[in-house]
């Protein structure tokens, strides 16, 4: 989240003072060129052993000098730039009214801290307070234990995995989703209404938004995403960023189709298929053809991006989590932060581990494939959990763009923010299915707007 802020739109201080615009850009650029070369695995990009230099200074040393004064020069400019009328809150803090523009839909905020746990409801203008239950704190780590050791130790297809699974959904709706769901009705919240969760620590590798089943008197299995359209987002501000006007489109969107079929994901096949016989516009990266460079240029290109290719999850080292391309070419998570898309509208990843956390992740980073791309512009992206089905790819993705791509009486709502219903109307196809186990349509999750 810290290396949004170096993506500040300046279009508004451009059209003012073009120069100070200019220098403003170029900061940023070296500051997010300088975090970034300060990778997880402690390599520094400044070349050298890690000793002292002739100068007296280790290279990590010197890199964190050069940032200092950067930092130093951008907030001078930020200075300058707040005395110009109209900008006197320039990158200032939001202030709470500001974040509450980001609810103009429920936002449900999970706060998990050993010295107080609640659970707040953003709505509009309003906050309300939700007080969790004796042993909130526990109870919730102990959720979270209990999916990624079972996930740890049994295969995702396997009864035991299954077990836990569901176990752990009826736990976390009596924990959070019960409470949730009677304030949202004192809140006249009506029913499918879109919410967003924004969840902290352990909430963050927790599937909310598929808790339940809920008790019903027809004896209808129902979770949480049949009474409310949901959504995952990091940060308010990450939400208010993804919701931002932008240029509507005046022709359908154009979609960028990335694919590696072959003899370990037979099922890319038919998901290309589907993809092809949209009535949009497709250009196919396929095979040799997709490369990273090729992909990256190609982002550029498409208000749409659809991944259907092994997702790899590199534990402990989450700028290395890539897409495997052609051969041993992969794009990573890092090749996709350094891009700059400026037509990036909506990502479906159909992929494994897209938006995975682990044990050695870094409880509130949320860094992920999936939160990438949405750092990048994307509005909104489609992720998975974990491992995903072969043939899931297919039927989600068909079920999921015939949605989106038709949503009745929605001709005015641009496609990124139908996404949202059209993965719930896709995973609920999905769990319709016999015999489909709950990891499958639990696994597909949605963040942005």
């Amino acid at each position: 989240m810290q290396l949004r802020g170096f993506r500040t739109s300046v279009d508004q201080l451009s059209a003012v003072d073009p120069f100070l615009a200019q220098t403003f850009t170029a900061i940023n650029r070296d500051l997010e060129k300088l975090t970034m070369s300060a990778l997880p695995s402690g390599k520094t990009g400044l070349g050298g052993t890690g000793s002292e230099d002739s100068e007296g200074a280790d290279p990590f040393g010197r890199l964190l000098l050069k940032q200092r004064k950067l930092l130093e020069a951008r907030n001078v400019l930020i200075s300058h730039i707040k005395t110009l009328p109209s900008f006197d809150n320039f990158l200032s803090t939001p202030s709470f009214d500001n974040l509450c523009s980001a609810a103009s839909c429920p936002v449900i905020l999970i706060n998990h801290s050993e010295y107080r746990s609640d659970i707040l409801i953003l709505h509009r203008s309003s906050s309300s307070l939700i007080t969790t239950s004796e042993g909130f704190y526990d109870r919730a780590g102990g959720l979270k234990d209990r999916l990624l050791n079972a996930r740890k130790q049994s295969r995702l297809d396997s009864e035991e995995y299954e077990s836990t699974l569901a176990s752990v959904l009826i736990d976390l709706y009596e924990l959070v989703g019960q409470p949730v769901i009677d304030r949202l009705h004192e809140l006249n919240i009506p029913e499918q209404s879109r919410v967003w969760w924004c969840p902290t620590s352990v909430f963050c590798f927790l599937p909310l938004h598929a808790m339940g089943p809920i008790p019903s008197d027809d004896g209808v299995k129902r979770y949480f995403s049949d009474l409310y359209i949901p959504s995952y987002t990091p940060t308010l501000s990450a939400l208010i960023e993804s919701r931002k006007p932008g240029t509507q489109l005046s022709r359908p969107p154009s979609l960028l189709l990335v694919a590696q079929p072959d003899d370990s994901l037979p099922g890319v096949r038919g998901e290309i298929k589907v993809i092809q016989e949209l009535d949009i516009k497709v250009e196919r990266l396929a095979r040799r053809n997709a490369t990273s460079t090729a992909v990256v240029e190609g982002l550029k290109r498409h208000e749409f991006v659809h991944f259907a290719c092994h997702g790899i999850l590199e534990i402990g080292k989450p700028f290395d989590a890539s897409f495997k391309l052609h051969g041993d070419d992969r794009l990573t998570l890092l090749d996709i932060v350094h891009s700059r898309l400026p037509a990036a509208e909506f990502a479906f990843l159909s992929a494994c581990h897209t938006a995975e956390l682990t044990e050695e992740s870094i409880d509130d980073e949320g860094l992920h494939l999936t939160a990438a791309l949405q750092y990048c512009g994307f509005r909104s992206v489609v992720g998975t959990m974990w491992a995903m089905a072969d043939t899931d790819g297919r039927d989600v993705s068909r079920w999921f763009y015939r949605s989106m791509l038709s949503q009745a009486g929605e001709e005015e709502v641009p496609y990124h923010e139908r996404s949202a219903m059209a993965l719930r109307d896709a995973a609920r196809e999905l769990r319709d299915m016999k015999h489909v186990p709950l990891e499958r349509w639990v696994n597909f999750v949605h963040y942005g707007a």
